[in-house]
């Protein structure tokens, strides 16, 4: 199968405002993260703001892998302005997550088990943890475009993953080779279709669970039933 691209390999050199805007968004992240493990609360970070090449849209996105009660982390951001509650899921064979969208982030979390390699996923598109956030690290990791992301001193390196053998991608990455060609074929398909949809994106109401609404969501999808009782 054909690997869709953008562009080509290239060096990208960063000037003084785009180091800048990476310094935000790694404060912003960096003060979830650690307000999160004042409550016990691992995190991750991943994306963009992992990799290093960030845009002003940029979203700085935040991952709790484990499975905690809602209340827990709700309580955990209760200093930051939670602008909605969702309960979001890629595809019916991925896990059912919930996500507190913030007004400069978003913290997801499991609400079902997680798959032995789910964490994958997010290595496969780069992500660090507060521990490494504090020192300032940047990772490889692989943009919605299939295009990998090398960090370098002066910006990053990009080459189009399909000029790569998909076992050399699954090594610089960290994960194994079926990661990395479902996550072509996924995005691959999402191409073609002209969307970047997920299978399930559905509002929580301010005052509800994230388990409650859940349960409600699951009575009426099977498919969403099937995934949470894994």
């Amino acid at each position: 199968m054909k690997v869709a691209t953008y562009g080509e390999r290239r060096v990208v050199k960063y000037d003084g405002e785009r180091w800048k805007l990476l310094k935000e968004k790694r404060k912003v992240a960096r003060e979830i993260m650690e307000t999160l493990e004042d409550f016990g609360i691992p995190s991750i970070l991943y994306g963009s703001v992992a990799r290093g090449d960030v845009k002003e849209s940029s979203d700085v996105d935040i991952f709790v892998p484990l499975q905690i009660p809602s209340f827990k982390i709700e309580l955990a951001l209760s200093d930051f302005e939670i602008l909605e509650k969702r309960i979001i899921q890629a595809t019916p064979n991925h896990v059912v997550k919930g996500e507190f969208v913030l007004a400069n982030a978003n913290v997801s979390f499991p609400l079902a088990k997680m798959k032995d390699r789910e964490l994958d996923f997010y290595k496969f598109g780069g992500a660090i943890t507060l521990a490494e956030l504090k020192k300032d690290k940047r990772v490889c990791g692989v943009d919605k475009r299939l295009v990998l992301i090398i960090p370098e001193s002066f910006g990053h390196v990009e080459i189009p993953i399909n000029e790569l053998d998909k076992s050399e991608v699954a090594k610089i990455l960290g994960v194994g080779v079926d990661i990395v060609e479902e996550r072509i074929r996924v995005l691959e398909r999402r191409r073609e279709i002209g969307r970047t949809g997920v299978f399930l994106k559905e509002k929580v109401a301010e005052f509800d669970s994230f388990e409650k609404f859940l349960e409600k969501i699951s009575e009426r999808n099977q498919l969403v039933r099937r995934r949470v009782k894994l």
